[in-house]
């Protein structure tokens, strides 16, 4: 029976996350030495896990945790003790940036979310983080077109695994769980948080030496994305 909804994860899921962080990174940090700062590539990894721990530890489980500005904001009154407004935004600026320029969807994505725009399933992006960021995100991959829904943790107050993330989808996108597929790259927040809602889901692009069991495993699992057709239709 082909399914009526596919929801999505973002970040590692539609595009490769690493290569977009470390983008980000080199640019904050050129940024950085711009700015007077001198730190070499291990010092500013260090700066910027200082204020990614304060943050975490600050604001976990809101979308907030993940928001870069934050921790450029963190890390620069731990080092120096002031606020200074106008490098936190040029930090933070130069890394979105430079992460936004290195996007690219992962192979068979444009074609599999063609696909199943063309045998009418809904399709819709349920991710954690701020919703500015996730819509640039969004517009960069070209993926407006192909999408009926965005929904981000900010909108809901509670970040994936919650399941208002995958209810409130559903519920806009006028489906139930057992019409539904999640597909995601992490599995305590796409697959235990899906799971637990009764969606079927599917695992892709996952450390392969993560334990599945228990509410931990998906329904499926797949290798290359242009496999998740042959399940949902």
């Amino acid at each position: 029976m082909t399914e009526r909804v596919v929801l999505f994860d973002l970040d590692d899921t539609l595009y490769p996350y690493p290569p977009c962080k470390a983008a980000g990174i080199d640019a904050a940090r050129a940024t950085a030495l711009d700015l007077g700062y001198d730190l070499d590539r291990d010092a500013f990894e260090a700066f910027y896990q200082s204020g990614r721990r304060e943050v975490k530890r600050e604001l976990a489980g809101t979308a907030a945790t993940h928001e870069r500005f934050l921790y450029f904001k963190r890390a620069l009154e731990e080092r120096i003790g002031e606020p200074r407004v106008g490098d936190v935004l040029a930090l933070g600026e130069a890394f979105w940036e430079a992460y936004l320029d290195e996007m690219e969807l992962f192979d068979g994505v444009a074609e599999t979310l063609e696909t199943l725009r063309e045998n009418d399933v809904a399709v819709g992006i349920v991710t954690n983080l701020t919703t500015r960021i996730q819509l640039r995100k969004v517009d960069q991959l070209g993926l407006e077109d192909h999408i009926d829904l965005l929904l981000t943790s900010e909108e809901t107050g509670r970040e994936k695994p919650g399941s208002v993330m995958f209810t409130l989808a559903l519920s806009r996108l006028e489906s139930r769980p057992s019409e539904a597929v999640m597909v995601g790259d992490n599995v305590e927040a796409d697959i235990v948080g899906a799971n637990a809602v009764g969606l079927e889901t599917v695992l892709w692009n996952a450390d392969p030496d993560t334990p599945l069991e228990g509410r931990r495993k998906p329904d499926h699992r797949i290798d290359a994305f242009g496999d998740l057709t042959g399940i949902v239709l």
